[in-house]
């Protein structure tokens, strides 16, 4: 019972971790078409927390000629890991 409570409170820990990174990558795709101020605080907020996810992902895909497609492939691994991983942990969970 014990180790059920706790593989679905990770479980619901990582959604909600997943969700709000999912968000802030759709924030930060839809501010950077208006040329935002790089100084402004909510721009720094947002680049310091989703450009190490999204550099590693340019740094793997092939040059699209100046198209950057790195958000698109982010939030399809979110949704991935949140269909594979979290209903995973339920099903783990509910073994126990």
């Amino acid at each position: 019972m014990i180790i059920s409570n706790l593989l679905i409170a990770i479980a619901r820990v990582l959604d909600l971790a997943m969700s709000l990174f999912f968000w802030l990558i759709i924030i930060r795709a839809l501010i950077s078409w208006f040329n935002p101020d790089p100084y402004t605080s909510l721009y720094q907020f947002l680049y310091r927390v989703t450009e190490p996810v999204l550099s590693l992902v340019r740094s793997v895909m092939p040059n699209l000629g100046g198209l950057d497609i790195s958000p698109i492939v982010v939030l399809l691994a979110i949704e991935f890991f949140k269909s594979f991983l979290i209903k995973s942990l339920y099903e783990l969970a509910s073994i126990f």
